[in-house]
């Protein structure tokens, strides 16, 4: 009786241990964006990427282990607000998603690392601010280069290049713009140059009067910012009305969208340093960019491949791990060298950073970003 007794047992669990051990139908894939507000262009753009992938992969019936499965976007409005970012990180791992690919921000990223963390879901951001890969937790990792190596370039390629001899250093006040700028001010000191001018805003205001005094009376010709583009847009408009006509301006990521190369410059030059290298320059890009534009009706405006090649990152995870269990494609995320298919390389190493990770320069030269120059070995 009780060795019938136990086969009972053991035949009327079997279904739920095959049950259990099943890879699921649908697999839900999480995006943290800002999807309003001053970033809303860049944030929706990360998200059109990560459609696309999914989109593409669906039609090509993605299978693990033989199991053909369906994938879902399940997308939150971060605000750009690093509380928000938090309640929004909790909404997603509630919901059940596999990854996340989130945030833009650094600070928001950073505030919802934690929430992700505590659930062994794998977060991808594209915010650049190291202490994001500091926090010392296995699910941060990182799609670009950090602003270690972003500091670098714009410290290095302002000195060499600009052409300029008195800087204005000026942040937007969140956690990537006071971080960036700190980086810059110490490399100017360490190769013995003090900037004219330091000022610390925040990344909402378009009145920049009180500022562009001070830079008149400092007589400053070139500018670093981590200011955002629209703030940029208002604060070069100003300077020219100021007289500063011949000043130089080198920003950061945040400025490479379509707004600044459709004004017609009324300053010297405006450059800028990023880690999210444009899509024509990736042997894979144009093809990309003719296919993004077919499915979204629009032009890549900033991180759309990097997110398209995230979504390619989970997925080769789930088929080297044969699993949808998200700590599972965490690990083989982490062991995969990946070939991304528009970005080339992507490969985290034991901190989450980006192991292929450059900065370019460009410039805005008859419409449009033009690259300058792109290296990881900036002095």
């Amino acid at each position: 009786m009780i060795q019938r007794r136990n086969l009972l047992i053991a035949g009327g669990l079997a279904p739920f241990l095959g049950a259990c051990s099943r890879l699921p139908d649908t697999v839900k894939i999480g995006v943290a964006q800002p999807l309003s507000g001053p970033l809303a262009a860049l944030g929706k753009d990360m998200l059109a990427g990560v459609q696309l992938a999914v989109k593409e992969l669906n039609e090509a019936h993605f299978s693990v282990k033989n199991q053909a499965i369906t994938l879902e976007v399940v997308s939150r409005d971060d605000k750009s607000d690093a509380a928000t970012g938090k309640k929004v990180a909790q909404e997603l791992v509630d919901a059940g998603v596999v990854a996340v690919i989130g945030n833009l921000n650094s600070g928001v990223s950073i505030e919802s690392a934690p929430v992700y963390a505590a659930a062994g879901v794998p977060q991808l951001a594209i915010s650049t601010n190291p202490k994001y890969t500091q926090l010392g937790l296995a699910t941060t990792l990182r799609l670009v280069a950090n602003d270690d190596l972003q500091a670098k370039a714009m410290a290095s390629y302002a000195l060499s290049n600009l052409k300029a001899e008195r800087f204005a250093l000026v942040d937007d006040g969140t956690p990537y713009g006071k971080a960036l700028i700190a980086g810059v001010q110490a490399l100017f000191k360490k190769k013995g140059k003090d900037a004219a001018l330091a000022a610390s805003l925040d990344a909402k205001t378009t009145a920049f009067d009180d500022l562009i005094a001070k830079m008149v009376a400092a007589k400053v010709d070139g500018v670093i910012t981590t200011l955002a583009d629209f703030q940029v847009e208002a604060l070069i408009k100003g300077m020219a009305k100021a007289g500063l006509r011949d000043a130089v301006l080198l920003g950061g990521d945040t400025i490479k969208t379509n707004l600044l190369p459709k004004m017609d410059m009324p300053i010297r030059a405006v450059y800028s340093t990023s880690p999210v290298i444009e899509p024509y320059e990736f042997s894979a890009g144009r093809s990309f960019e003719t296919r993004f534009a077919a499915a979204t009706k629009q032009e890549v405006v900033y991180g759309a491949h990097y997110a398209y090649d995230a979504v390619h990152s989970i997925t080769l995870a789930m088929i080297r791990a044969g699993s949808a269990a998200p700590a599972k494609v965490l690990a083989a995320m982490k062991e995969l060298d990946l070939h991304g298919p528009v970005t080339a390389s992507l490969r985290y190493d034991a901190a989450g950073e980006q192991a292929f990770g450059t900065i370019s320069v460009y410039a805005i030269e008859k419409g449009r970003w033009a690259s300058v120059m792109r290296t990881r070995d900036w002095d």
